[in-house]
């Protein structure tokens, strides 16, 4: 397993302005693919620069080749369609675009899946960093009615699962092949599952649906991390939605942590960065004595560029050290800056202040604990 310090990054950052207007003059056909791939590389290769001499150890390509933290990736497996959803996802206080995915056959891993040649050219420009590869879960493809038609192509919704597991399966494995140690899955369904799971407490049936979401959740990312190679981190992004500073779900971890502490992953990031996150007691039961597992705490907001109370911060990791030995905790922010290309509200220059303030604080706790 690869070696980390105890700061790291969710992964996506702010898109300069100079790929944003190369990204709208792509859409538009007044450059080429080939134009706009030249631009994302030499933007990339900056990024990756930023990042380590910052003194971050794990760097990514900020997500500067996609529109969407998630639907760019889940349109590249075979079986999986663009279309239009017609409705904005209900974030608070913003809309978004009505990009979504849907099956359109059976699901399959994808040999020529363009995340690859992305992932070989971050590999090819880091110099002392762990190269991070990030890629949505595959429980997305469980909500936003992505999934609805499973049965026009399987029989029953056990092949359907195998299938995506498989196909998320062989991905990583190609990922590893090319070099990747350091793989992170990001997950929106678990903090959906908060809200549901809460809200239907006094309604057994619609409650029981969820139930079934989550027990399905956990086979499905289980058997997409089975015989995979030991020297291969695994991690996961709780996420509560993060678009242009907004957020999606609310509620603490009670109702998801037993699902949590059942997941073969080796680190947990974990959103603290506002009270809608509740306390921190789920983290024991997540951990759940496993002496690997590392829980990364989100406490350094990436929705604006105020610099939290540095005590503060000191004082949650104390209070988490009563749950979770000090080996054990990481820290960072509690998103990315940009999960989708229009980015959160705040500059370029607040988001790198934050990365700082990560390092920095995190190498003054863990000194002087």
């Amino acid at each position: 397993m690869t070696t980390l310090t105890h700061y790291d990054i969710v992964g996506s950052f702010l898109r300069p302005e100079e790929l944003k207007e190369a990204r709208k003059n792509f859409s538009q056909e007044k450059i080429s693919q080939e134009e706009l791939t030249k631009i994302e590389d030499q933007e990339i290769k900056r990024l990756i620069q930023k990042e380590e001499e910052l003194g971050l150890t794990a760097v990514t390509d900020g997500e500067f080749r996609r529109s969407w933290w998630h639907l760019d990736f889940l349109w590249g497996l075979n079986g999986v369609a663009k279309y239009d959803y017609k409705e904005s996802y209900k974030f608070h206080g913003a809309k978004t675009r009505t990009d979504n995915a849907e099956l359109s056959g059976k699901i399959a891993y994808n040999p020529d899946h363009p995340f690859f040649d992305a992932f070989k050219f971050v590999k090819a420009n880091v110099k002392n960093a762990v190269a991070k590869q990030t890629i949505p879960s595959p429980t997305l493809l469980f909500r936003d009615n992505r999934s609805d038609n499973w049965p026009n192509f399987y029989d029953n919704k056990k092949d359907y699962l195998d299938d995506l597991a498989t196909a998320y399966n062989k991905t990583i494995q190609h990922f590893y092949d090319l070099g990747c140690r350091y793989i992170q899955i990001d997950d929106t369904t678990w903090a959906f599952l908060i809200s549901k799971l809460n809200e239907t407490q006094n309604d057994p049936k619609e409650h029981e649906k969820y139930v079934q979401i989550a027990e399905d959740s956990v086979y499905v990312i289980n058997k997409s991390l089975e015989k995979l190679p030991d020297d291969l981190t695994v991690a996961t992004h709780i996420c509560r939605g993060n678009f242009k500073s907004t957020f999606l779900f609310s509620g603490g971890y009670e109702p998801i942590a037993k699902y949590l502490s059942q997941l073969n992953y080796d680190r947990f990031f974990l959103e603290y960065d506002s009270d809608r996150a509740g306390d921190l007691k789920p983290i024991k039961q997540i951990w759940n004595n496993r002496d690997n597992v590392t829980i990364v705490l989100g406490l350094i907001t990436s929705k604006n560029g105020q610099l939290e109370d540095p005590d503060t911060i000191t004082t949650r990791i104390k209070e988490a050290t009563q749950l979770v030995p000090l080996n054990n905790l990481a820290l960072s922010t509690q998103c990315g800056f940009a999960s989708t290309e229009e980015g959160n509200i705040l500059s370029e220059a607040d988001q790198w202040k934050k990365i700082k303030f990560v390092v920095k604080i995190a190498n003054n706790i863990w000194k002087s604990f």
